[in-house]
């Protein structure tokens, strides 16, 4: 039976219990059991490895001890034994911690729940990971991966409003195209599963890391934090997977939690990958962490802020954003005029639609960009569907293989009907040039107001004057921060074709309906508080 099979039939199981309620319980459940079985696994490797190895779990506790007890632990028997003595001995190993192992597992187990009420059904569960899941095996280990996307579809069906999780084939280019060096920090300050941190970890073994020394300082170069107790034990999963052997760098928290001005420049880091959860919103609070001009409850927004102050001088981000930050306005024209004076913003590569399909219709952007250097040219370039694709769908996902003619282009950047540059000094010139006559006229009206010889009537008509000029410099100046830039070499034709109009319509009803999610995010976020 195949791992996918095996993961099927397990939950089929779960559907059993009359304690498990929904998808986000039976993974819940599946990947608490899924972590004990992996690392076990990855103990037998390294007791193989070192002679002086000693495991932090408990013996009675360990998986190849009781998991297999097939005859004498099942029933009501195995429920009490999770529930009155695994557990408990597990959350209490991050008391007994120092930072190692035990903390690690300690604080997985912190958050993580038995909900499963039958011990007949917790064997059955049991016997079908013990069969059919070898993680000492190496094509059952990168079958891991698919798995792994088995279990996110299911997070989403699941409905977790919001929330996604980024495709392979745009991990696997943004390390490539972020190149992160072995001795380099990278972080991802909202990891979700580890997706970007594993393709770096690949990235780096197969680039850098060739010697014992060099692969000990990559396991100390990956770190990442997150939010949600779920995707945390997915992540540590992942990592435990990926040979991190203690992974105390993947944190359990909310990065946007600490206040901005409280992160050190001992923290920062060399490289940022992520992709922010968008279309969400923080709770009430959180929005103080930041400087009064960039402070919103937009979840996104507030990590742009972050990757700014967490990045070293010359430090690389790649971030995944929707188009609505391109095109934003008020807090998020001041956020770009930030990132774009202290970052050079050099390339933006536009995605079509349906890259996160099924899981949202928002159409999405890659932005690369390094700290140090204010912006001067931005590249932009349109990623197309492959020749006989209209769109993105579960069964025909986005490879990385598309990503080959950006790849070819990046070093030797020539426009072409996918690629244009922007003469962002240029623009910027000339809009305050343009905007310049306004806001002095605004400054010439305040002086007049400022007289004592005019009438209050005449004050405030020259006030409101002065208002609207300085309203018409700003929207001049403030039009360059627009970066929902079209491709100029593309001409939009009418197109009457019935199939192509259909799938434009699918389109704009996707991202219809990625909207009416967002207000009702929103509206729950609101009623929320009251």
């Amino acid at each position: 039976m195949s791992i996918s099979n095996t993961v099927k039939s397990i939950q089929d199981i779960m559907r059993k219990d009359t304690g498990v309620d929904g998808d986000a319980q039976r993974i819940g459940q599946l990947v608490w059991m899924l972590f004990l079985k992996v690392f076990d696994d990855k103990e037998t490797e390294w007791e193989m490895l070192k002679d002086d190895y000693q495991s932090p779990i408990p013996e009675k506790l360990r998986w190849r001890n009781w998991a297999k007890d097939d005859e004498e632990l099942t029933g009501d028997k195995l429920k009490n034994f999770i529930d009155n003595e695994l557990f408990p001995a597990l959350k209490d190993l991050k008391t007994q911690a120092d930072g190692g192992a035990k903390y690690v597992i300690g604080g997985l187990f912190e958050d993580a729940y038995n909900y499963m009420k039958s011990g007949q059904l917790i064997r059955e569960v049991i016997n079908k990971i013990q069969a059919g899941i070898d993680f000492n095996k190496t094509k059952e280990r990168h079958l891991f991966g698919d798995m792994y996307e088995q279990i996110l579809k299911g997070l989403q069906s699941a409905g977790n409003a919001g929330e996604f999780y980024t495709p392979r084939a745009v991990t696997e280019f943004i390390v490539n195209r972020v190149d992160p060096k072995l001795n380099e920090k990278v972080l991802d300050p909202a990891c979700g599963t580890g997706g970007f941190l594993t393709c770096t970890i690949d990235h780096k073994r197969q680039h850098y890391a060739k010697t014992t020394d060099a692969e000990q300082v990559l396991q100390n170069s990956i770190y990442g934090i997150e939010k949600k107790p779920l995707p945390h034990l997915l992540a540590t999963t992942n990592m435990f997977l990926h040979g991190i052997e203690i992974p105390v760098q993947i944190r359990h928290d909310n990065t946007l939690a600490k206040a901005l001005i409280a992160w050190t420049p001992e923290e920062r880091v060399d490289v940022i990958i992520t992709n922010p959860p968008f279309g969400g919103m923080e709770e009430n609070g959180i929005e103080s962490n930041f400087p009064k001009e960039f402070q919103t409850r937009e979840t996104a927004d507030l990590f742009m802020v972050l990757i700014i102050r967490l990045l070293k001088d010359g430090g690389r981000a790649a971030v995944v954003l929707p188009d609505g930050f391109l095109f934003g306005e008020g807090m998020k024209t001041r956020l770009k005029e930030k990132l774009l004076t202290e970052c050079n913003l050099h390339t933006i590569v536009r995605l079509p639609n349906g890259v996160f399909s099924p899981y949202t219709g928002i159409k999405t952007n890659l932005l690369f960009f390094t700290k140090g250097t204010p912006t001067e040219t931005i590249w932009f370039y349109e990623h197309p569907y492959p020749d006989g694709v209209k769109n993105y769908n579960k069964t025909k996902p986005m490879r990385f293989a598309e990503f080959q003619p950006e790849i070819d282009w990046w070093d030797n950047r020539q426009e072409t009907e996918q690629a244009w540059c922007v003469n962002f000094t240029e623009l910027k010139t000339n809009a305050e040039a343009k905007a310049k006559p306004h806001w002095q006229h605004a400054d010439t009206l305040k002086q007049q107001a400022a007289h004592n010889g005019i009438t209050p009537t005449e004050k405030l008509a020259l006030l409101n004057q002065a208002k609207e000029q300085q309203q018409a410099g700003d929207a001049i100046y403030n039009a360059i921060f627009n970066l929902d830039c079209k491709n100029p070499h593309k001409i939009e034709q009418d197109n009457h074709d019935p199939e192509s109009l259909l799938s434009h319509y699918t389109e704009q009803q996707q991202e219809i309906e990625a909207l009416r999610q967002q207000l009702k995010t929103i509206l729950n976020a609101a009623l929320s508080t009251n």
